[in-house]
């Protein structure tokens, strides 16, 4: 028997090669390997690395249900060799594990990050046999033990927070024990069997609509924490089962049971896997978060629009909703660019004289809403010393569009011989090397005819379980045009490095990092009702980073200030989508506008660089009181919101400035009207809000 210990970032993995050169990946913390929290060693099959299996052959030990233990050839793949080195990111690993009967190999990597407690894994499966072999599951991270620190047992120490996302109520984490999902621990752990299996998976191309592809698990014993993302932009799984006493974390893409994959391997062919990326930590959520969004800095396609977090105004939300006119953009353009923005994006339905949704996919401008062409539009913007942009949907073709009548079937979605229909739109097919060029011609003539640099790429239906046309299965076409569409969006920024493409999906329900990698802003919701916004706007950050999420705010045309000083407040801290009818405004309220984007153009530059903390925890959608704090070197930017309730004071903890010495400001609004405090002794900021449905923004300087 041999160990492979590895101690980098503050990370311990142990890994050990039976006799037999059977892998078992045993420990994974941010402590060292204690053998005696391994309770069933003895047991023959278990702790393996990757899960892989193969259509067609046999699973001799027992599991229970539709779990990913046991498959096979997982069970009797061997150890064959390891590299080890280093690249621009830091240290890299990768073993080789090999099946003797199919001569299927796995090159099974993990790349580290300097100075982060963060591992990003993924796997290359390999057919070197003679054979075709058919891959119906293949982990991207498995890990075996996640219960095994601390003496109590696992449910009553875990706890599991879960990102439910939905249209409207994107990021609402909720948390949970085992208990909740009938996971209770009846037997002694080392004969803890069962067909329980927390599952939490998405099947389609909408890859958030249900969740988010992230989870948690707090060890609330050892104060120890797991913080995972599946960095795919469609179907994805984890599950947390139990096997040999302990409790498994498995995370992929898709597979057969949930997503209807398979990808048949001839000899010679590979596959790769979804990326996962797991953070660990020892000092709680927020920190695990915080790593994580220092890694996904580190990942994203590096852009000037990242650096600069520049203003959009966009003309949809509370405004002109998908009815733009000529005569209606002037008066709101003028309105935006006194009130400082620097983009200003034409949404739906330039393109239609009517009804804008089934008609999409000809990409022609609306002469009866734009006479003089969208051109004079844009001109007017760039006169004005704003960005123009336009709202495009470019994965979909309405059943109404002249175009999707004249070009074949090969250009959608196919299954069982028909064209997938979703809400009066087909799929386009991103392998199809025709609909990429047709996606070019438009990008291009867009920027070459109207001068757009903006561009918000909405994404507004679910096409379901894939396209089995040109496909081993419904799933492999799927996961094959979600590859092939990142590689045009890829080609897209190559040629124009300048230009900015918002990912959005009916809001957020395309919030993944395969995106967020190359898209340099995120659109995080459709909620048009700015109390329930600070709920999203707040939790965000645990999604992305906060220089990527766009947050509406839209000031009503009947309101007070303390109304628009709610909605500004919303999207200081993260990526201003301005909306409203603000040239209807009263000036009080338009100048209140304008003094929040002014502060938020002088605060931008820390923004980019600081990590979020929940001081009073993740916001509910009904709760009284919500924060969010950006926390750099030397300050905490801390939005306070009040909803209704009847508890005008709140008492805000910073554990993290114990002894330090700081000042608190209120950055906005100017006229203030609040009660704040802090407390050297306790390091607690009081805040008092009179009044329902109010928000500030404060700044702590750490001296």
């Amino acid at each position: 028997m041999e160990r492979i210990e590895i101690v980098e970032n503050g990370l311990f993995l142990v890994f050990e090669i039976a006799d037999d050169k059977c892998f078992k990946f045993l420990h994974f913390g941010k402590k060292p390997f204690n053998e005696k929290d391994i309770i069933a060693r003895s047991t023959s099959y278990g702790f393996r690395f990757v899960e892989i299996n193969l259509a067609g052959y046999d699973r001799p030990y027992e599991r229970h249900g539709n779990k990913y233990i046991v498959t096979a050839p997982g069970w009797h793949m061997r150890y064959e060799s390891m590299e080890d080195g280093r690249n621009q990111n830091g240290r890299i690993v990768m073993f080789v594990l090999r099946d003797e009967i199919t001569d299927v190999i796995v090159k099974s990597y993990m790349q580290f990050y300097d100075g982060l407690s963060i591992i990003r894994f993924w796997n290359i499966v390999e057919n070197t046999g003679i054979q075709t072999q058919v891959l119906d599951y293949i982990s991207s991270f498995n890990y075996e033990g996640i219960d095994k620190e601390g003496s109590l047992p696992a449910d009553k120490k875990l706890q599991i927070r879960i990102p439910h996302n939905g249209w409207q109520k994107e990021v609402n984490w909720k948390t949970y024990d085992l208990c909740d999902f009938g996971m209770e621990r009846i037997q002694p752990a080392c004969d803890q069997r069962s067909s329980n299996l927390l599952t939490v998976s998405n099947t389609g191309n909408w890859s958030a609509k249900e969740h988010l592809p992230m989870g948690y698990l707090e060890n609330t014993q050892t104060h120890t924490g797991m913080l995972w993302q599946i960095e795919n932009n469609g179907s994805w799984h984890w599950e947390i089962g139990d096997q040999n006493g302990h409790l498994y974390l498995a995370a992929s893409g898709p597979n057969e049971i949930y997503s209807h994959w398979f990808k048949n391997l001839k000899p010679g062919d590979t596959f790769t896997s979804v990326p996962v990326a797991v953070s660990l930590t020892d000092q709680g959520f927020d920190d695990a978060v915080g790593t994580m969004t220092k890694y996904r800095r580190i990942i994203r396609r590096p852009n000037t629009d990242n650096e600069s977090l520049k203003i959009i105004f966009n003309d949809y939300m509370n405004c002109l909703w998908g009815h733009p006119t000529a005569a209606e953009e002037f008066p709101l353009i003028d309105a935006a660019a006194e009130a400082g923005c620097e983009y200003f994006c034409i949404d739906a339905g330039w393109y239609a004289d009517g009804d804008w949704w089934d008609a999409v996919g000809d990409w022609r401008e609306s002469k009866k809403r734009f006479p003089n062409g969208v051109r004079e539009i844009t001109d007017y913007i760039r006169s004005k010393g704003m960005i123009p942009g336009v709202w495009l949907e470019l994965e979909v073709m309405g059943i109404n569009c002249h175009m999707a009548q004249e070009v074949p079937d090969d250009w959608f979605f196919m299954r069982h011989g028909k064209r997938v229909y979703d809400r009066s739109r087909y799929q386009l097919d991103y392998r199809n090397p025709e609909v990429r060029a047709y996606a070019d011609s438009v990008i291009d003539r867009l920027i070459k005819e109207y001068g757009v640099g903006y561009i918000k790429m909405d994404y507004n239906i679910e096409p379901g379980i894939g396209t089995d046309l040109h496909a081993d299965s419904a799933g492999d076409g799927m996961l094959s045009h979600e590859r092939a569409y990142l590689k045009w969006l890829e080609a897209v920024f190559k040629r124009y490095p300048d230009l900015v493409i918002e990912n959005c999906s009916s809001g957020g329900l395309r919030m993944d990092y395969a995106m967020l990698s190359r898209y340099s802003i995120q659109s995080t919701s459709d909620q048009d009702d700015y109390r329930y916004y600070c709920t999203i706007a707040a939790n965000s950050p645990s999604a992305l980073t906060p220089e990527q999420s766009a947050i509406w705010s839209y000031p009503l045309r009947e309101g007070d200030r303390e109304e628009v000083v709610f909605n500004m407040v919303n999207a200081m801290l993260l990526r201003i989508h301005q909306s409203g009818h603000l040239a209807e405004l009263t000036q009080e309220r338009r100048d209140l506008v304008k003094e929040a984007l002014d502060i938020y153009k002088t605060i931008r530059k820390d923004i980019k660089n600081s990590v979020p903390i929940w001081p009073i925890g993740l916001s509910q959608f009904h709760d009284e009181w919500t924060c969010l704090g950006l926390q750099s070197e030397n300050k905490i930017y801390l939005a306070v919101w009040r909803r209704n309730g009847n508890k005008p004071v709140i008492e805000i903890p910073f554990e993290q400035l114990n002894n330090k010495e700081v000042s608190v400001s209120c950055l906005y609004p100017s006229y203030s009207e609040v009660l704040f405090s802090w407390s050297k002794e306790s390091n607690v900021l009081t805040v008092t809000m009179e009044k329902e449905f109010m928000a500030r923004l404060f700044c702590i300087e750490i001296k």
